[in-house]
Parts: C-alpha cells; sequence; structure tokens
C-alpha cells in the first residue's frame, strides 16, 4: 500500500468516526473467512458494519474525531464494529463473541463516552432503537384503543336493552 492509498484510507476511515453513533473494538485472531463473512452478514442485518483495521492507521484516523480517546485499545490483529443505533452494533458483537471464543470485544466508545468490554455488554443488553420505538408505538396506540372500547361500551348496551325490550315484547 502506497502513500496516496495509506492517506485515502485514512480520510475514509475518519469520516466514518465523524458520523457513526458507536464503535466497538474487537480482537479476532484466529477467525476463518467463513466466521468473518458471517459476522459482516450479521452487522449489515442491523445497519452496522465492521471492518478490520491497520492499528497505526487507525489511530491516525481517531486524531481529532470523538472516538481519540480509544486509540490505546488498538494492539494486535483488530477489527471495528461501527453503526449509528449504538445497541445494534454491540449486541451483535457480543452475541458473536459468546458462540466464537475467537472474537474478543475489547471495548468501545459513543461520542464522549468510552466503554470497556463490560460497558459494552450492558449496552448490548438494551433493546435496540427500533425495539423502543416500537414499543413506545405500542404504548401511544394502546390507551386510544381502551378509550374506543369504553366509547363504544355504552352503545353496545343500550342495543342490548333494547333488543332485549323487543323480545320481551314480542313475547307477550
Amino acid at each position: 500500500m502506497d502513500r496516496t492509498q495509506k492517506e485515502e484510507l485514512v480520510a475514509s476511515m475518519r469520516s466514518t468516526f465523524e458520523e457513526t453513533g458507536i464503535v466497538v473494538v474487537t480482537q479476532y485472531s484466529g477467525l476463518t473467512v467463513d466466521d468473518m463473512t458471517t459476522l459482516r452478514n450479521k452487522m449489515r442485518e442491523v445497519g452496522a458494519g465492521f471492518k478490520v483495521t491497520k492499528n497505526r492507521l487507525t489511530r491516525l484516523a481517531l486524531e481529532g474525531t470523538a472516538y481519540a480517546d480509544l486509540s490505546d485499545s488498538f494492539t494486535g490483529p483488530t477489527a471495528i464494529a461501527y453503526a449509528d443505533d449504538p445497541v445494534g452494533a454491540a449486541k451483535v458483537a457480543v452475541d458473536f463473541a459468546k458462540s466464537n471464543d475467537k472474537l474478543i470485544v475489547v471495548g468501545g466508545a459513543m461520542p464522549g463516552t468510552v466503554l470497556d468490554a463490560d460497558g459494552v455488554k450492558s449496552l448490548a443488553s438494551m433493546p435496540s432503537l427500533d425495539e423502543s420505538r416500537a414499543k413506545l408505538v405500542g404504548l401511544l396506540q394502546a390507551p386510544a384503543t381502551k378509550i374506543a372500547a369504553v366509547l363504544q361500551a355504552p352503545a353496545g348496551q343500550l342495543a342490548r336493552v333494547f333488543g332485549a325490550y323487543s323480545d320481551k315484547g314480542e313475547a307477550a
């Protein structure tokens, strides 16, 4: 890789760091190509990316970004997971690390907050942004359905009373 390519890679990574909501740092020593492909596919499903990095170039790209404090985490064979939704990338990385001991979650960061491995695991246990939105919509819809049921109940009761009087009148 020549100097121009390295500069382009650093610029590309810097723009990624400036636009993302979370960066999860992992070590992947011993993962097969199939394992990496599976992990990348799972990351894509949640809107995240997973990229093997060159430590020195990544440290250069981190300078001046909200993730600059992560530079000490880049030792050995490292890869990063990044996404706009903080929970999705962390959840996939932690779940994959549970099933495959060759992937180790080192730590991570959100803008202004550095997380250790336990912090990333705690973040992964939270509901994702889509799950939170679905719960919120469900909570907002529930009162409306209850109000509609309450408003319809008196009319239904009145119809049953009139029906009972009409049945009583026919029987007499």
